[in-house]
């Protein structure tokens, strides 16, 4: 039975997907569905699906970086991207080693879809290097997204003070239970707020996630060492510790 997973942060277009999907493909067995991109490729390096729906714009990874780790986490499985951007999104698919659904999702269009993955799963087909250059006209011609700027300043508890934190001064965020550890070079302060509202409402080209519970801001890195397993650690300009970064989102570093 083929694998597949789902990656869409709006509910009622994620409900809608996987309906569709339970009528056009009824022996896909969706083995995750996921609200943002860094839950997405963990759950396609946990499963390796034969498929991943993914939205283009979700909190933390877009889509567009999910799909690029996945050439590494996950080379057999097959990427569909769903996007609202008709005006960029069928020049880049000509190539025809991934395939797209435009939003709304139309029942026809999805069986066609349906179609082609199937016969590249059966196929045994690979992208053969082709995503990449999609990926990069892809990022060449997204629209700018209409969400409200990034956080500039954030509150903070650190005992019974509250403390207005700049944003930039922060080197990660961290889940801990009902709180998220705000980290800076003088210390730790706490907010209520989740992880993954975080990485919706951060600057997405300088906070990055390196596990499913840190968030970590790149100008505060000084360097990254790796494994023999592929498991990174990354070190701290102004804080001792390290943080380690899962192997799902190693392919995120490579270029460092």
């Amino acid at each position: 039975m083929p694998k597949g997973i789902v990656a869409e942060d709006e509910a009622l277009l994620r409900d809608e997907l996987l309906s569709l999907l339970g009528r056009a493909w009824p022996d896909l067995e969706i083995v995750a569905t996921c609200e943002d991109g860094g839950t997405a490729l963990e759950a396609i390096e946990a499963h390796k699906p034969d498929v991943a729906f993914l939205d283009i714009r979700m909190p933390g990874l877009t889509g567009l970086e999910v799909a690029a780790a996945t050439a590494s986490a996950s080379p057999g499985t097959q990427v569909v991207f769903v996007t609202a951007y008709n005006q960029y999104a069928i020049d880049a698919f000509d190539r025809g080693a991934v395939d797209y659904l435009l939003k709304p999702i139309a029942p026809d269009r999805l069986a066609a879809t349906v179609q082609r993955v199937q016969a590249r799963i059966a196929s045994g087909m690979k992208d053969g290097g082709e995503l990449a250059a999609i990926l990069d006209q892809l990022r060449a011609r997204l629209p700018a997204t209409s969400k409200a700027p990034p956080l500039v300043w954030i509150t903070a508890s650190a005992g019974k003070e509250t403390r207005l934190i700049l944003v930039d001064d922060i080197a990660y965020f961290q889940a801990d239970n009902k709180y998220t550890v705000v980290m800076t070079k003088d210390g730790e302060a706490l907010v209520r707020t989740p992880i993954r509202e975080l990485l919706d409402a951060l600057d997405p080209n300088v906070f990055k996630q390196i596990h499913r519970s840190t968030i970590v801001n790149m100008k505060a890195i000084s360097s990254i060492a790796r494994d023999e397993s592929g498991r990174g650690t990354l070190r701290l300009r102004n804080r001792p510790e390290t943080l380690p970064v899962s192997l799902t989102f190693m392919p995120l570093f490579k270029n460092m």
